[in-house]
């Protein structure tokens, strides 16, 4: 969207933490870029500068800020709330995408030609896709020098770097550092406890050189039970488990495969610990934790919408900042959602790990009790001769579950980063055996839709009587579409009214000990 330049200004006049990632501010007398809330002094009005992207000022040769680091600013929510053609490329190029099959892959996932694809976000957000690759990639660069031991030569290449060289001129241009200077500093931060946004780096070298930690900030307020506890609730086994007072799951990545292990939230950020088969996936590893915990989300706008509805507002000023507990396997999720349907919690849990047990990649988790990869469609397909002894169940949903895994193998149905919401909509309901429940749930988690709502979950229904809205399906869905565009969100406020387990973290602390890592 275009930038409102006395909005920006008054922005950074206020140092207001809520804008930091939907606009960076560049200083013409400094040459340096900024977030809004940089404590730094505030410029003067002729020597400010906005761009919409850090990819945008860096092009238009800025250098990052070293006191307030621009570049670990939560990203913006419009690419949360967008399901349009540049939206759908921000989600790709923060996957990786671009690095790993370039803009012409770019072009084609998007049904564009390479020329369109680069006005429209040129026209957007300041820089092309090869700048906006280039932002990400100079920020996994970061990330691996100061977060790890590697050489400067494997962190280039596995930042995605085609030279060493091409590695050591975007570091000094973006950070005004090079990478040795970078890697003292942070050695010097963690040797006085952390200070700053950047925190402490946690080393990780020799035969643990795959293992990162780091910090994922978030607009604040956050509200962390519904979040966690959610996963934890409902933790397939084998593939996620709840250990040592975190979330950890395993995650099929582009190069290989990794291990999560999430931390609750302290200081603005969740503690993140990646154990990285390829390094390489650095980027699209930490892409895919931020869309599980839905760190870009802007709660205050989500919580300003839904307390305006007075069925919702004592909800909200309850427990501000729910967020919506997302998947770090969008594939696995739609899997899981037939396996959920019309069972309990625990039930779908059962069915799931039946079937990661059959037929799930066995994996070696050096920390804890995890042994596989959720199964693939294409593996579940390929075993459908033998799908009726791995998955105890009506063979009605077995055939929905074949069903699913078929338009999923096939690219029927593309539950990718940059999925055309309205198109898996469509998809979903043309297949037999899935019905509005499955493909909003496909919506809300897999795709992240923040406008899914489920008007028939039970649990809603029970919700909506509860607090007086009108609790028959088309009428509550009627009534919901006062809270568009954030229903997903609504729907987390109305499962909190339940005692149910999703709903509530653990009894635990941070343990003592975990690294508090990088900001990225």
């Amino acid at each position: 969207m275009p930038l409102d330049e006395t909005l920006c200004r008054g922005a950074v006049r206020s140092r207001d933490a809520r804008f930091d990632g939907m606009f960076y501010l560049g200083v013409s007398s400094t040459g340096i870029y900024c977030r809004p809330s940089c404590p730094a002094r505030t410029p003067k009005t002729e020597n400010m500068r906005f761009y919409a992207s850090a990819a945008a000022a860096q092009s238009a040769g800025f250098r990052a800020c070293k006191r307030c680091r621009p570049d670990a600013t939560p990203g913006s929510p419009e690419w949360n709330v967008r399901s349009d053609t540049v939206a759908r490329a921000m989600r790709l190029i923060a996957d990786g995408v671009v690095d790993r099959e370039g803009v012409p892959r770019l072009a084609e996932a998007l049904g564009y030609s390479v020329r369109q694809v680069e006005r429209l976000l040129q026209e957007e957000l300041g820089a092309g896709p090869l700048a906006l690759a280039q932002a990400q990639r100079a920020q996994s660069a970061r990330t691996l020098v100061e977060a790890t031991e590697l050489p400067f030569a494997d962190v280039a290449f596995a930042a995605g770097f085609s030279s060493v060289r091409a590695f050591n001129d975007v570091v000094r241009a973006t950070y005004a550092a090079t990478p040795t200077e970078l890697r003292r500093a942070a050695a010097e931060r963690d040797a006085r406890g952390g200070a700053g946004p950047e925190s402490g780096a946690g080393a990780a070298g020799g035969s643990r050189s795959g293992v990162v930690s780091l910090r994922l900030p978030f607009r604040e307020p956050l509200e962390p039970s519904n979040l966690l506890g959610h996963l934890i609730a409902t933790a397939v086994p084998g593939v996620e488990e709840y250990r040592g007072g975190a979330y950890r799951s395993t995650v099929r990545l582009p190069r290989g495969w990794g291990v999560v292990a999430v931390h609750p939230p302290a200081g603005g950020a969740f503690p993140v610990t990646l154990h990285l088969s390829d390094v390489r996936d650095l980027a699209a590893a930490v892409s895919r934790c931020r869309r599980l915990l839905d760190l870009d989300a802007d709660p205050v706008a989500i919580g300003e919408a839904l307390g305006a509805d007075p069925h919702l507002r004592a909800l909200v000023q309850e427990s501000p900042g729910r967020r919506v507990p997302r998947t770090l396997d969008p594939e696995a999720l739609a899997l899981r959602a037939v396996l959920g349907q019309q069972v309990s919690t625990a039930a779908a849990r059962t069915h799931a790990g039946r079937l990661v047990a059959a037929l799930g990649e066995e994996i070696v988790d050096p920390d804890g009790g995890l042994t596989h990869l959720f199964p693939r469609p294409v593996d579940v397909v390929a075993a459908a001769p033998v799908l009726d002894r791995s998955l105890r169940m009506p063979e009605s949903r077995r055939r929905t579950v074949l069903t699913m895994a078929t338009a999923l193998a096939d690219g029927t149905v593309d539950l990718g980063a940059g999925a055309d919401w309205q198109a898996v909509r469509a998809g979903l309901l043309a297949l037999p055996g899935i019905g509005p429940w499955t493909v909003e749930t496909v919506a809300m988690r897999a795709l992240g839709d923040p406008d899914a709502f489920l008007p028939s979950d039970l649990g809603i229904l029970k919700a909506a009587r509860d607090l007086d809205l009108p609790d028959k399906v088309p009428a509550l869905e009627r009534a919901s579409r006062a809270w568009s565009p954030w229903r997903a969100y609504a729907v987390q406020y109305l499962w909190a009214t339940s005692p149910h387990a999703v709903n509530s973290l653990p009894e635990t602390s941070l343990p003592a000990g975990i690294p508090e890592g990088v900001t990225v």
